[in-house]
């Protein structure tokens, strides 16, 4: 069938299975080819690949990886698309779809059962509200990922790749960088989606660390840590740290640990590096050592 970055065939689709946007899913269809000949590009997609596409909504992008990818999996949260991908996959054999919240997927299960376990890449066209929930959950369950190419808003994407002391950067920031290295691979305007969202989107691949680029004794600690630092930018980061439920230091042993490292006790959170923060975890958790 004619593919449905032509947006013709988008509207004659849309219109056929009387499909209404849920603005709960925030659904946003692509209908530029270059853009999505981009997305493919990033994300590095060869013959060799399983992929596992979220929110493949009409199936746009879904069509373009699968004639790239060795398999793909989409995985679709709104079952009122599954009847539309059943009918614009129909020429893409290897292609499954799995009408399910992602978030409630055992990836682990399915990168075995698809791909032997070897790491798949990840590929998405995720909504604001919940590309951090999805990416966080990937990277925290450690699933078998190579990479994560994702089209996001675009504040979203400058603050993964923000450094300290910038006004974008914060713990999702410390988080990407910690699992990840992002790149930037192209700005997305509005005109390119239909409908129309109010601001710019951008495709951002990450690529996933063999190994982390600092080490840390308790990582679920350390991102206590962080979240309790940005949690309340103004304050200072003892006050910060001090004054959540979550972190079970004492003030003087915040302070005592701070001064150990050369840092003013007035600092704030927005102003230490990952390696900073992974320090400072790791002579807490030591006892201040």
């Amino acid at each position: 069938m004619e593919k449905l970055s032509n947006p013709q065939k988008t509207i004659e689709i849309i219109k056929k299975y009387e499909f209404a946007f849920q603005k709960k899913f925030g659904q946003n269809f692509l209908i530029d080819s270059h853009v999505l000949d981009k997305i493919i590009a990033a994300a590095g997609i060869t013959q060799e690949d399983c992929v596992v596409e979220i929110g493949p909504g009409i199936g746009t992008l879904t069509q373009y990886l699968a004639e790239s990818a060795r398999e793909v999996i989409a995985v679709e949260i709104d079952r009122m698309l599954i009847p539309i991908l059943e009918e614009t996959l129909a020429d893409y054999p290897n292609v499954t779809v799995i009408n399910q919240d992602i978030l409630k997927v055992n990836m682990g299960k399915l990168v075995q059962e698809h791909n032997g376990g070897r790491p798949v890449k990840v590929v998405a066209n995720l909504p604001y509200y919940i590309t951090t929930p999805i990416i966080m959950n990937l990277f925290e369950q450690h699933v078998p990922v190579s990479s994560i190419t994702v089209m996001v808003q675009k504040e979203v994407a400058e603050r993964m790749q923000a450094g300290p002391g910038t006004k974008d950067y914060g713990a999702l920031s410390l988080a990407v960088q910690y699992f990840s290295e992002p790149y930037l691979a192209a700005n997305v305007p509005p005109n390119c989606f239909m409908p129309r969202p109010k601001i710019g989107s951008a495709v951002i691949r990450l690529t996933l660390h063999q190994k982390p680029p600092v080490e840390v004794a308790q990582e679920q600690m350390m991102f206590r840590i962080i979240r309790a630092s940005f949690n309340q930018r103004r304050k200072t980061m003892v006050n910060g740290l001090n004054n959540s439920q979550e972190i079970p230091f004492t003030k003087n042993e915040i302070q005592s640990a701070l001064r150990q490292m050369g840092l003013s006790e007035s600092i704030r959170g927005e102003a230490l590096t990952l390696q900073q923060f992974a320090e400072l975890t790791n002579r807490l958790c030591a006892g201040g050592a």
